[in-house]
């Protein structure tokens, strides 16, 4: 349960993370994406775990309700299985048509990440 939860975050993170402020975006990214603990949070920020706590569930709560709201991870999920299949159909059925193969590898659904 608790890596489905971490999965979860890193991809509300991934596409709504530049949406938090930064040091929302610090402690998530810490906590969640480099596996620091609520304790080591607190003491590179020299403030209370409780601090800390409380910071990463607010912002838990906020990235669910931006997904709820705006449902760009489930968009993103459902586009990518439908690009799978348009894949896996085009490489049955067209197998020899470099072209058609090489522009469906390029078509790539990736969040925008701040940064990149």
């Amino acid at each position: 349960m608790e890596l489905e939860k971490t999965l979860q975050m890193n991809t509300l993170f991934s596409f709504y993370g530049p949406l938090l402020t930064k040091k929302q975006q610090e402690y998530m990214q810490l906590y969640y994406g480099e596996d620091y603990s609520l304790g080591e949070i607190a003491a590179d920020f020299d403030i209370s775990r409780q601090a800390v706590y409380d910071n990463v569930r607010r912002s838990e709560a906020i990235l669910l309700d931006y997904e709820a709201k705006l449902h760009l991870v489930e968009d993103f999920d459902h586009k990518q299985q439908a690009l799978d299949k348009v894949r896996e159909y085009a490489t049955e059925k067209y197998s020899t048509d470099s072209t058609l193969l090489q522009l469906l590898q390029e078509v790539n659904y990736e969040p925008k990440r701040e940064g990149k």
